[in-house]
């Protein structure tokens, strides 16, 4: 069963800079494994220790996987996939009062 998989950017260079590739499977790990065929390397981005790596937030349908079942979350046919690197920032609060006044709120 076809499923589009959405790469992101730091990924591409996996997959000859495709921006979306189809894969195959009815969970998420078997659309991983069916990646891994393809575009050796991606599981290693996507899991550590066999688990999903915490630094990488995948969605099916729009759904985060970690709250629909992890690895075995159901994944429908013509489903889309999602991986998106998670995101984090901010300052240490020791630092902070050394920002940029426009970064540490104090703009006029």
């Amino acid at each position: 069963m076809p499923v589009t998989v959405s790469i992101p950017t730091i990924m591409r260079t996996l997959t000859g800079g495709e921006k979306r590739v189809q894969a195959s499977g009815k969970t998420l790990a078997a659309v991983i494994d069916d990646l891994e065929t393809n575009y050796a390397g991606l599981r290693e981005r996507l899991l550590s220790e066999g688990k999903l790596n915490r630094y990488v937030n995948i969605y099916v349908d729009d759904e985060d996987v970690r709250f629909a079942g992890g690895l075995e979350a159901e994944v429908p046919e013509n489903g889309t996939v999602t991986i998106l690197p998670a995101v984090a920032g901010g300052a240490h609060p020791a630092v902070a009062g050394e920002a940029h006044p426009a970064v540490a709120g104090e703009a006029h």
